[in-house]
Formats: C-alpha cells, structure tokens, sequence
C-alpha cells in the first residue's frame, strides 16, 4: 500500500468517526488545501463534514470541487442546511447545481430560499463570518485576517455550535487580547441579539434603532445562523419605501420612476386622474345643488376654495401622522379608534381657531356678522371632518387588508373638497334670511 493511499485511508477514517473535527480541521485549512480534501473523499464521506462548516465557508469549498460531487454531497444534507450553502454559492454554481439536483429536493431548497417581501430574509446579506465554539484564539484570527485579504473585512465575528446554530458573537478587541489557545467559548459574548428571517422589515428598523446596532444577524426557526441585515440596506430599503408611498398617496404608481418609458408613466398615473375626474365632478355637483343660492349671495364663492383648501391641508397633516404610525408599527389595533377620537378633537380645536380668525376676516371685509358666522361654522365643521378622515382612512384601509398609502390623498380631498362645499352652502341655504 503506497503512502497517499494510506493517508487517503486515514483521512477517511476520520472524517467517519468525528466529522465535526473533521470539519474544524477543514476550516483551519487554506481554501484549495480542504477542496484537494473534498475531492479525494467519497461525497457520502464529505457530507458527513459539511454540515458543521461554516455557512460562507462550505459554499467556497462547494464551489470549487465538480457540479457532478457538489450534487451528491447536497443530496444528503438537511434541506435547510442545504438552502443556507445555496445561498452562498457563486450564481454559475447555483444554476448548475439546480439543473441537475432532483425535482424533489430542488423544491425543499426553494421553499427555504422563498422569504415574505419585506422579511429579514429577502434583504439579509450572506456574506458574513462566523467560526465554531471550539476552534482557537489564534486560528480564528487567522481565519479573520484571511476574510479580510480577500475583501470581506468584519467588525463581528458570529459564533457557532456544532449544529450551526448562534450561540455568541465576538468582539474584535476581545479576541486580540485572549491568549492565543483559548477556545472562542470562553472569549464570545453570549447575550446576542438576532432576527428571525421572516421578522417583518419595519420590526428590523424598530430594534436596531433602539439598540443602535448596525448590523444584526439572521437566524431561522431552529437558531441557525443564516445571514445579516445591515442597517445600510434597511435605510435604503426604507427610503425606497417611503418614495413608492409618497407616489401612490397621489396617485402615481410606487414602481415609476424618473426616466420611466412615457407608456409606463402613463399607465401609472391616468387611472387615477380618472379617478380624481369622478371626485372633482363629485364637488362639483353638491355646488350645483346651490347654483341659485350662489347667484343670489354671489360672495359665497370667495370663500368655496377657502374652507375647501384648509381642510385639505387639515387633513392632509392628520394623514401624513397616522401614515407615519403605521410604517413604524405604532398604532395597534385596539388602539385606532383611540386615534381616530383623538385626530377628531385636533381637527374641532383647529377648526374653531381657524374659523374664528376667519369670521372675523369675513366681518370686516363684507360687513356681515352672519356671513362670518357662516363661513366660521363652515370651517369648524371642514376641520373637523378632516382630521377624522385623515385619521380613519388609512386605518381603514390597512384594516380591509389594502394598501393604506394607494390614493388616500385622493380619497381624503374628496371628503374634505365635498364636505367644505356643502358646510358652507347649506349654512349659507339655513341662514339666507339674513345674508340677502
């Protein structure tokens, strides 16, 4: 028996009855050291190890050694084990990988890989670094300087079990300090904050926030460390958002954008200038139903844009409020109608404040104390519209499972353009007596 075939048997032997040392030894290995390693064992063999590597490290391996063994050695892993390496491999990798795995298997990987739109999991990034409880001091430094030279410099290094899964986070000044033949369990930090990988976008946001972390890892339903989110991407995500929301209160379509194709553009934003054409001809009726009226107290007019546009503005701060709320999960359930009371109240207080000064302005400049009652009761009562409805569409609209931010400034002109008329124009029908 020649020399490489015993040390082949040797090296299989242990991978047999210890692959998680087995694995450790890969992982204090330079990179095209443990592929030579994997491509002279049987896949079954290599399997037995790949489970305990690290995420981003099994991926490297995998991606250097033939679709053909990467296959077998995916195969007969755990289907969410296999998802966390998928993700980390190179694109080509992946592509060929999925070409040739079985329909049955290829569907357990996708069913992990597929993460709700605005989860942790869709925005959380793979290149991260972690290392096992039991490696060294010094050959996790080894490990970290090597990430570096090859572009992926980490404030944090994760930690693992033997099952992948988180367990401690170390810092980087802690480590360098440690004498070099201490395992990380006694170096790591154990009080770690994670996210789960279907943990909402805003959730994210919200907890990094208050613990001012810029970056936290991603963990599934078992702890298994899959990723990290950055604070970065949730601010640019965030601003997306909010963007695609400012278009769609107006009615513009939340994925145009400025250079758009005119076609594109206008498909976005002409339904719901039709839309906007049905509520301005609605307006447009409550005054034709006092078309006399006007003709007779033509002064009334002045004031038409006057409590219409205050109420708009009204509303529209009242709007803008309970939007911002619920992008930040602020207003529960059971506490809406709370709110919906409470943006009511603002709008009466604003509005009588408002309609005072108004009334006043009226009675100096037409010399009528009753039309500024009129117009003062008017903008009280717009007011106070807006503020309920700035309130309570939103809300209503995340209620019956819409998109609160689709037209609700459209929504919201109409109540307050519509009511603003009719407030005036009936005060004015009551009180005619004593306008003529």
């Amino acid at each position: 028996m020649s020399t490489r075939t015993s040390l082949l048997s040797i090296i299989r032997k242990y991978f047999e009855d210890d692959p998680l040392k087995a694995a450790h030894s890969l992982e204090t290995m330079t990179e095209a050291e443990a592929v030579s390693v994997l491509k002279s064992l049987p896949p079954n063999l290599s399997a037995l190890a790949v489970p305990h590597l690290q995420v981003g490290y099994a991926a490297a391996l995998l991606n250097e050694i033939p679709v053909s063994v990467c296959k077998e050695i995916v195969e007969k892993l755990d289907s969410q084990q296999a998802a966390s390496i998928f993700m980390n491999l190179r694109a080509e990798t992946r592509q060929k990988l999925m070409e040739n795995l079985p329909d049955k298997i290829k569907r357990q990987i996708q069913e992990f890989l597929i993460y709700p739109e605005a989860s942790a999991g869709r925005m959380m990034a793979t290149d991260f670094l972690s290392l096992h409880t039991d490696i060294k001091v010094k050959d996790a430094i080894q490990k970290i300087r090597s990430a570096a030279r090859k572009g992926s410099p980490a404030s944090y290094a994760y930690v693992v079990n033997p099952e992948n899964r988180l367990v401690g986070v170390l810092n980087m000044r802690d480590l360098v300090v440690a004498p070099s033949d201490d395992v990380l369990e006694t170096v790591m930090r154990k009080d770690i904050f994670s996210v789960n990988a279907f943990t909402d976008r805003e959730e994210v946001a919200q907890a990094l926030s208050k613990r001012r972390y810029f970056a936290a890892p991603v963990v599934d339903s078992e702890n298994r460390l899959l990723g990290v989110v950055k604070i970065e991407q949730l601010l640019e995500d965030a601003q997306e958002e909010a963007t695609e929301d400012i278009q769609k209160m107006f009615g513009a379509g939340g994925d145009e954008r400025v250079f758009s194709p005119i076609g594109f553009s206008l498909k976005m934003r002409l339904p719901w200038l039709y839309i906007n054409l049905g509520t301005a001809f609605l307006a447009g009726f409550v005054v034709s139903l006092f078309e006399g009226l006007i003709a007779k107290i033509t002064v009334l007019a002045v004031y038409l844009p006057i409590i219409a546009g205050q109420g708009g503005n009204a509303g529209a701060q009242s709007l803008a409020v309970v939007m911002r709320g619920l992008v930040l999960r602020e207003i529960s359930p059971n506490k809406a109608f709370q709110l919906t009371l409470k943006e009511l109240g603002i709008g009466i207080v604003n509005g009588i404040a408002i309609g005072v000064v108004t009334a006043i302005i009226a009675l100096v400049w037409h010399k009528s104390l009753m039309l500024g009652v009129v117009v003062g009761l008017a903008m009280i009562l717009n007011l106070a519209v807006a503020g309920l409805t700035g309130a309570a569409i939103p809300l209503t609209m995340k209620a019956v499972g819409l998109d609160p931010a689709q037209c609700s400034n459209i929504i919201l002109t109409t109540f307050t353009d519509v009511m603003g008329f009719f407030s005036l124009l009936g005060l004015a029908f009551v009180f005619q007596g004593f306008l003529i």
